[in-house]
Protein backbone atom coordinates (compact mmCIF):
# COMPACT_ATOMS: atom_id res chain seq x y z
CA UNK A 1 0.00 0.00 0.00
CA UNK A 2 1.31 3.47 -0.89
CA UNK A 3 2.38 5.71 1.98
CA UNK A 4 0.56 8.92 2.75
CA UNK A 5 1.87 11.49 5.19
CA UNK A 6 -0.26 11.31 8.34
CA UNK A 7 -0.72 14.67 10.04
CA UNK A 8 -2.45 15.08 13.37
CA UNK A 9 -4.24 18.44 13.60
CA UNK A 10 -5.44 19.79 16.92
CA UNK A 11 -6.15 22.98 18.83
CA UNK A 12 -8.40 24.27 21.56
CA UNK A 13 -11.94 25.46 20.95
CA UNK A 14 -11.87 28.77 19.09
CA UNK A 15 -8.26 28.37 17.97
CA UNK A 16 -9.05 28.29 14.25
CA UNK A 17 -8.32 24.58 13.81
CA UNK A 18 -11.33 24.02 11.55
CA UNK A 19 -10.24 26.90 9.32
CA UNK A 20 -6.77 25.37 9.00
CA UNK A 21 -8.33 21.98 8.22
CA UNK A 22 -10.30 23.56 5.36
CA UNK A 23 -7.16 25.21 4.01
CA UNK A 24 -5.29 21.90 4.14
CA UNK A 25 -8.14 20.28 2.22
CA UNK A 26 -7.82 23.01 -0.40
CA UNK A 27 -4.15 22.06 -0.70
CA UNK A 28 -5.07 18.49 -1.54
CA UNK A 29 -5.11 16.80 1.88
CA UNK A 30 -7.78 14.30 2.84
CA UNK A 31 -9.23 15.54 6.13
CA UNK A 32 -10.69 12.99 8.54
CA UNK A 33 -12.79 14.86 11.08
CA UNK A 34 -13.03 12.88 14.34
CA UNK A 35 -15.89 15.06 15.62
CA UNK A 36 -17.93 14.51 12.46
CA UNK A 37 -17.33 10.76 12.66
CA UNK A 38 -18.33 10.79 16.33
CA UNK A 39 -21.56 12.60 15.44
CA UNK A 40 -22.27 10.04 12.73
CA UNK A 41 -22.12 7.07 15.14
CA UNK A 42 -24.57 8.80 17.48
CA UNK A 43 -26.87 10.04 14.69
CA UNK A 44 -30.23 8.33 14.06
CA UNK A 45 -29.60 4.57 14.03
CA UNK A 46 -25.84 5.13 14.22
CA UNK A 47 -23.47 2.36 15.19
CA UNK A 48 -23.26 3.48 18.83
CA UNK A 49 -27.00 3.75 19.46
CA UNK A 50 -27.73 0.13 20.54
CA UNK A 51 -24.88 0.11 23.07
CA UNK A 52 -25.84 3.55 24.41
CA UNK A 53 -29.45 2.44 24.91
CA UNK A 54 -28.33 -0.76 26.64
CA UNK A 55 -25.91 1.11 28.92
CA UNK A 56 -27.85 4.26 29.79
CA UNK A 57 -31.46 3.37 29.03
CA UNK A 58 -33.85 3.92 26.15
CA UNK A 59 -34.71 7.40 27.39
CA UNK A 60 -31.25 8.61 26.26
CA UNK A 61 -32.29 7.98 22.66
CA UNK A 62 -34.59 10.36 20.80
CA UNK A 63 -37.71 9.31 18.92
CA UNK A 64 -35.66 9.64 15.72
CA UNK A 65 -33.17 7.09 16.99
CA UNK A 66 -30.28 9.44 17.81
CA UNK A 67 -28.42 10.18 21.03
CA UNK A 68 -30.38 12.69 23.11
CA UNK A 69 -27.50 15.06 23.72
CA UNK A 70 -29.33 17.26 26.23
CA UNK A 71 -30.31 14.28 28.35
CA UNK A 72 -26.83 12.79 28.13
CA UNK A 73 -25.26 16.13 29.06
CA UNK A 74 -27.47 16.27 32.16
CA UNK A 75 -26.58 12.69 33.03
CA UNK A 76 -22.86 13.37 32.73
CA UNK A 77 -23.25 16.46 34.93
CA UNK A 78 -25.07 14.46 37.59
CA UNK A 79 -22.88 11.37 37.28
CA UNK A 80 -19.31 12.16 36.13
CA UNK A 81 -18.48 8.49 35.51
CA UNK A 82 -21.10 8.47 32.75
CA UNK A 83 -18.71 10.36 30.46
CA UNK A 84 -16.09 7.61 30.66
CA UNK A 85 -18.72 4.93 29.99
CA UNK A 86 -20.00 6.84 26.97
CA UNK A 87 -16.47 7.31 25.64
CA UNK A 88 -15.78 3.58 25.97
CA UNK A 89 -18.67 3.02 23.57
CA UNK A 90 -17.99 5.81 21.09
CA UNK A 91 -14.19 6.01 20.87
CA UNK A 92 -13.54 2.48 19.51
CA UNK A 93 -16.21 2.99 16.85
CA UNK A 94 -14.71 6.34 15.85
CA UNK A 95 -11.25 4.71 15.65
CA UNK A 96 -12.55 1.89 13.45
CA UNK A 97 -14.37 4.25 11.09
CA UNK A 98 -11.38 6.60 10.92
CA UNK A 99 -9.08 3.70 10.02
CA UNK A 100 -11.51 2.53 7.35
CA UNK A 101 -11.74 5.98 5.77
CA UNK A 102 -7.96 6.41 5.95
CA UNK A 103 -7.33 3.11 4.18
CA UNK A 104 -9.86 4.02 1.49
CA UNK A 105 -8.18 7.39 0.96
CA UNK A 106 -4.70 5.86 0.67
CA UNK A 107 -5.92 3.29 -1.85
CA UNK A 108 -7.41 6.17 -3.83
CA UNK A 109 -4.00 7.84 -3.96
CA UNK A 110 -4.14 10.39 -1.12
CA UNK A 111 -0.73 11.93 -0.42
CA UNK A 112 -1.60 13.45 2.96
CA UNK A 113 -4.13 12.41 5.57
CA UNK A 114 -5.10 15.03 8.13
CA UNK A 115 -6.58 13.62 11.32
CA UNK A 116 -8.59 16.53 12.72
CA UNK A 117 -8.86 15.54 16.39
CA UNK A 118 -9.77 18.12 19.07
CA UNK A 119 -8.61 15.78 21.87
CA UNK A 120 -5.52 14.42 20.10
CA UNK A 121 -3.19 15.41 22.95
CA UNK A 122 -5.49 13.90 25.58
CA UNK A 123 -5.60 10.54 23.78
CA UNK A 124 -2.26 8.73 23.66
CA UNK A 125 -3.35 6.39 20.86
CA UNK A 126 -3.67 9.21 18.33
CA UNK A 127 -0.04 10.29 18.66
CA UNK A 128 1.05 6.80 17.62
CA UNK A 129 -1.07 6.99 14.46
CA UNK A 130 0.44 10.15 12.96
CA UNK A 131 3.82 11.23 11.59
CA UNK A 132 3.64 14.77 12.98
CA UNK A 133 1.32 16.93 15.05
CA UNK A 134 0.26 20.42 13.96
CA UNK A 135 -1.19 22.56 16.75
CA UNK A 136 -3.22 25.70 16.05
CA UNK A 137 -2.69 27.99 19.03
CA UNK A 138 -3.93 31.33 20.32
CA UNK A 139 -4.41 33.13 23.62
CA UNK A 140 -7.12 31.78 25.91
CA UNK A 141 -8.90 35.15 25.99
CA UNK A 142 -9.06 35.02 22.20
CA UNK A 143 -10.54 31.52 22.30
CA UNK A 144 -13.33 32.72 24.58
CA UNK A 145 -14.04 35.84 22.50
CA UNK A 146 -14.20 33.88 19.23
CA UNK A 147 -16.57 31.23 20.58
CA UNK A 148 -18.89 33.81 22.15
CA UNK A 149 -18.99 35.67 18.82
CA UNK A 150 -20.09 32.58 16.89
CA UNK A 151 -22.40 30.92 19.42
CA UNK A 152 -24.88 31.50 22.22
CA UNK A 153 -22.43 30.31 24.87
CA UNK A 154 -21.40 32.51 27.77
CA UNK A 155 -17.81 33.15 28.80
CA UNK A 156 -18.27 30.82 31.78
CA UNK A 157 -19.59 28.04 29.52
CA UNK A 158 -16.68 28.39 27.10
CA UNK A 159 -14.23 28.38 30.01
CA UNK A 160 -15.83 25.17 31.29
CA UNK A 161 -15.31 23.52 27.88
CA UNK A 162 -11.70 24.69 27.81
CA UNK A 163 -11.13 23.26 31.29
CA UNK A 164 -12.00 19.80 29.91
CA UNK A 165 -9.40 20.12 27.15
CA UNK A 166 -5.62 19.98 27.32
CA UNK A 167 -3.96 23.25 28.29
CA UNK A 168 -2.09 25.41 25.80
CA UNK A 169 1.16 24.26 27.39
CA UNK A 170 0.25 20.59 26.99
CA UNK A 171 -0.74 21.02 23.35
CA UNK A 172 2.37 22.99 22.44
CA UNK A 173 4.57 20.45 24.21
CA UNK A 174 3.07 17.73 22.00
CA UNK A 175 3.45 19.76 18.79
CA UNK A 176 5.96 19.07 16.03
CA UNK A 177 4.91 22.37 14.51
CA UNK A 178 2.53 25.11 15.66
CA UNK A 179 0.73 28.05 14.11
CA UNK A 180 0.13 30.98 16.47
CA UNK A 181 -3.22 32.14 15.15
CA UNK A 182 -3.38 35.38 17.07
CA UNK A 183 -4.26 38.58 15.22
CA UNK A 184 -3.79 36.93 11.83
CA UNK A 185 -6.00 37.78 8.87
CA UNK A 186 -7.22 34.88 6.72
CA UNK A 187 -4.61 35.90 4.18
CA UNK A 188 -1.81 35.80 6.74
CA UNK A 189 -2.98 32.48 8.15
CA UNK A 190 -3.09 30.96 4.67
CA UNK A 191 0.38 32.30 3.95
CA UNK A 192 1.82 30.71 7.10
CA UNK A 193 0.18 27.40 6.25
CA UNK A 194 1.45 27.57 2.66
CA UNK A 195 5.02 27.61 3.96
CA UNK A 196 4.34 24.39 5.89
CA UNK A 197 2.54 22.49 3.14
CA UNK A 198 5.66 20.99 1.49
CA UNK A 199 6.59 19.54 4.88
CA UNK A 200 3.37 17.53 4.73
CA UNK A 201 3.78 16.42 1.13
CA UNK A 202 1.30 19.01 -0.14
CA UNK A 203 1.46 21.68 -2.79
CA UNK A 204 1.15 25.18 -1.40
CA UNK A 205 -0.24 26.58 -4.67
CA UNK A 206 -3.89 26.43 -3.66
CA UNK A 207 -3.22 27.80 -0.20
CA UNK A 208 -1.25 30.66 -1.67
CA UNK A 209 -4.18 31.43 -3.94
CA UNK A 210 -6.27 32.01 -0.82
CA UNK A 211 -3.98 34.88 0.18
CA UNK A 212 -4.60 36.93 -2.94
Amino acid sequence: MAHAFRLGLTGGIGSGKSTVASMLANCGATVLDADAISRSVTAPHGLAIPAIAATFGADTITAAGALDRDRMRALVFAEPSARARLERIIHPLVAEETDRLAQTAVLAGACCLVFDVPLLVESQRWRKKVDQVLVVDCLEATQIARVIARSALTAAEVAAIMAQQASRHQRLKAADVAIFNEGLSMRELASELAELCPRFGLSSATSLALTR
